[in-house]
Parts: C-alpha cells; sequence; structure tokens
C-alpha cells in the first residue's frame, strides 16, 4: 500500500499580512496544529531584510523544528537570469540561507528566456556541484511569467542534466494557467523530475486570475495529482478561509486532510 504524502503548509496561506506581522515561527505552530508535515518560509514575507540573515534564519530555524514541522525555504530569486545564463550568486545565496534555516528544501524560480536556459556543460556542472555540496534539496519551480513558466524550457534543462543530478522541480499545478500551458501536458512530460508539488486549483481569468483551494470531487485536479509522483510532499499555497472567530485553524486541518485524500 502506498503511503500517504506528506503535506506542506506555505506560509502565504495564512495570509501575507500576518506572516508578516507575526513572523513565520508563529505560523508554523500553526500549521503544525493542522497536522501538516512541514511548513514553507517565504522570503519574501519576511518583515525586513534583516530576517534573512543567517542568525535570525538559525533561530526560526530551531523554532520550526521545535513546533515539530520540518521546513522548506523558498526565495523569490531566479535560478537564471533574463538572458538565460545560470546565476551562481543567486544560488549560492539561497543555498546558504537554506541551510541556516536547515531546511530540507530550496526552492528557486526557474526565469530564464521564454525559450529557454543556459545548458552548456559549465552552467550544468556548476548547478551539480552546488547542489551536491547544499544541505537542502534544490528545486525550481513554474512561475507564473513566461520565462520560467513553459514546459519546453523545463523539458530541456531537465533533459540536459543527468538522470542523478540533484534538481528537481516544484510543479505548481495552477502556474501553468498564466502561462497558457496544459498543467496536464506539463505533468505528463515533466513527472520524472518532480520533486515537490504546490497544490492550488485556479479561479478567474486574465489578470483576474487568483489561488483557491480544489473543489471538492475536482476530477481535472485529481487526474493531474495522479500524474505525478505520489510520494513527494505536496503544498498548500491556497488561501484558508477564517471561521466565525477569525480563526485559520479549522480550514487548515480540513485543507491539510483534503490534500492527503486528493
Amino acid at each position: 500500500m502506498m503511503q500517504s504524502p506528506e503535506v506542506v503548509i506555505v506560509a502565504s496561506a495564512f495570509g501575507a499580512d500576518a506572516v508578516r506581522r507575526d513572523g513565520h515561527a508563529v505560523w508554523a505552530t500553526a500549521a503544525a496544529r493542522a497536522g501538516t508535515n512541514g511548513f514553507e518560509v517565504r522570503r519574501e514575507l519576511f518583515a525586513s531584510d534583516d530576517d534573512a540573515r543567517l542568525e535570525p534564519l538559525v533561530r526560526l530555524g530551531k523554532r520550526i523544528r521545535a513546533a515539530g514541522v520540518w521546513s522548506v525555504y523558498s526565495t523569490p530569486t531566479t535560478l537564471f537570469s533574463d538572458d538565460g545564463a545560470l546565476d551562481r550568486a543567486a544560488l549560492a545565496l539561497a543555498i546558504c540561507e537554506a541551510d541556516a534555516l536547515g531546511a530540507r528544501i530550496v526552492k528557486l524560480q526557474l526565469s530564464g528566456r521564454p525559450d529557454g536556459v543556459a545548458t552548456d556543460a559549465a552552467a550544468l556542472d556548476h548547478l551539480m556541484s552546488a547542489a551536491g555540496a547544499s544541505r537542502s534539496k534544490v528545486v525550481v519551480e513554474n512561475s507564473q511569467l513566461i520565462g520560467g513558466g513553459k514546459i519546453a524550457a523545463f523539458g530541456a534543462l531537465f533533459d540536459a542534466l543527468p538522470e542523478q543530478s540533484g534538481i528537481a522541480m516544484t510543479f505548481d499545478t495552477g502556474n501553468w494557467r498564466w502561462t497558457n500551458e496544459e498543467p496536464l501536458d506539463a505533468a505528463r512530460r515533466l513527472a520524472p523530475h518532480v520533486g515537490y508539488v504546490h497544490c492550488k486549483a485556479v479561479m478567474g481569468e486574465g489578470a483576474r486570475r487568483f489561488a483557491a483551494a480544489p473543489a471538492d470531487g475536482d476530477t481535472r485536479f485529481a487526474t493531474l495529482l495522479a500524474h505525478l509522483p505520489g510520494d513527494v510532499p505536496r503544498g498548500i499555497e491556497y488561501p484558508f478561509i477564517a471561521d466565525a472567530h477569525g480563526s485559520l485553524d479549522a480550514d487548515a486541518a480540513r485543507q491539510v486532510a483534503r490534500i492527503v485524500a486528493f
């Protein structure tokens, strides 16, 4: 019998303003109360850049572990620059910060040109060397931007990397909609390289799109997850709904159970 996937609550699910106001540690404790396995720290939700210094990250990591959950470190930094070149400094910084936190996974955006990223031997060797020296698993996510959000760009990168490269993908189930890609096509092409899944449905159209919880009985979402590895963590990246008392706890716990069951 297949083991249930681990679930991660992404900090932004509790609300960006609340996380900036209270700090990640408070919401990591709330995530633990909801029954999650992991908690995703978002660099862009730090109250100031001082929170990303190594000493505060070490303290935050200790508090997250004390709550009984492991951590993901997410940075909006892109692995490749706009001209498609590997951003070695950005990669090194992301790994350094994630290692200070004690994160299991460090997540960057792919970016690069719409038609792809550098896949020359020097770039790939450096990428694999950095990933091999990292205590955190290095993953790159499909973004909502054309650069870094196209199936072909991810396919070309992973085709160029050896099978045991140490690099994996964060597959965001909703972000493909922003780049006019079909998520199921992406899953069929990229599933072997997926090491983490960001779960969300998308409501609305065009510039008015927003993340939402998958509906009960959402067969398209269930089919999509079925095409992805069942043994990688699933992150909840859509907003929780407060109850009449303003608490997010009940919905957080319900969504953890739902994402496991899909």
